[in-house]
């Protein structure tokens, strides 16, 4: 199996009910999906799901999958992410990041 570095980010929005801002950082991750090292993505919001385990607090989120974990550190410094996130960090109160391996 080859190896991959799978990096998902959740975020929460200062204004959850504000779809221009939902908008926003939607366009702000299209923009960011530019980034040579990314190898997919998925932009996504909560599913219509409802069971005790789920937690649909969250407005979107942010799917990456990357060749190895040089790729990902080099995306963290790369410039797009960078203007990313001093572009729409205004947007968000919350973000919590999960990144994975292939076992």
């Amino acid at each position: 199996m080859q190896q991959a570095f799978i990096h998902h980010v959740f975020f929460w929005l200062k204004e959850p009910a504000n779809e221009t801002h939902k908008k926003q950082l939607a366009e702000g991750l299209q923009k960011l999906s530019a980034v040579a090292t990314i190898k997919t993505y998925h932009i996504g919001q909560p599913a219509a799901t409802s069971r005790e385990v789920i937690d649909s607090s969250y407005s979107l989120s942010w799917l990456l999958t990357f060749e190895t974990a040089a790729d990902q550190d080099s995306y963290q410094v790369d410039p797009i992410h960078l203007d990313f996130v001093k572009t729409c960090s205004h947007l968000w109160q919350k973000v919590v990041v999960y990144d994975t391996i292939s076992l």
